[in-house]
């Protein structure tokens, strides 16, 4: 049996507190591709806001939780706190272009959803509304909002929120014998760099099952 070793003159080792001494920062690009948490969500006034975050994946089965984390203290995040709702909404390839439109960086009083050209669309059991044109969407009250920290204890400015999945709506077009398919809905994830996406297809799609 051959094993690959890699010489440590290979290795490029660095702390992050120190920099990692590369163009770009790797770690995005490592831990990746990620799903895109576009999260819609209403104020208590009931003005809608709708925005994508980077950070965002699924975390239990049951219940079902999802949590998303923002870099500052965002409309986003404050409307999910004082309320306890969001929704998670799908970004698929023919939606790229306008999820990347509603990480503008536009003032309280703007309307992503007219920005984008999107239809926002009543959730059955929260308040916040889904994008009508995302195949998927995940109604979720929110079971936690926290603030990051370091290893010594310091807060960053740093927040995740998470929440149960209370409704989920599905375009029956990508559901066959019972089975949702992943790739027919063609879903696209962040990956490093300054702009780097990829796309889920039918094309990289391996089975591989867990021993018994």
């Amino acid at each position: 049996m051959l094993l690959c070793v890699t010489r440590m003159d290979d290795i490029h080792f660095y702390e992050p507190a120190r920099g990692h001494g590369l163009r770009h920062d790797p770690l995005a690009a490592i831990v990746g591709p990620r799903p895109i948490g576009w999260i819609s969500t209403v104020d208590k006034a009931g003005v809608a806001n709708l925005a994508p975050y980077a950070f965002f994946n699924v975390f239990n089965y049951t219940p079902p939780i999802v949590a998303f984390s923002s870099v500052g203290y965002k409309d986003t995040v404050r409307n999910a706190e004082a309320t306890g709702e969001f929704v998670w909404n799908l970004v698929t390839r023919p939606l790229a272009e306008r999820m990347n439109m509603t990480s503008a960086g536009v003032g309280p009083n703007e309307d992503e959803f007219a920005l984008a050209g999107l239809t926002p669309v009543a959730s059955r059991l929260v308040a916040a509304p889904r994008v009508q044109e995302s195949p998927v969407s995940f109604e979720c009250r929110v079971t936690r909002v926290m603030q990051l920290g370091k290893s010594d204890g310091e807060l960053v400015d740093t927040w995740m929120v998470l929440g149960e999945v209370v409704g989920v709506h599905i375009d029956r077009a990508f559901v066959t014998d019972g089975v949702y398919d992943t790739a027919a809905a063609r879903p696209i994830l962040r990956g490093g760099g300054l702009g780097d996406y990829f796309e889920v297809s039918h094309s990289t799609l391996f089975h591989m099952r867990r021993p018994t």
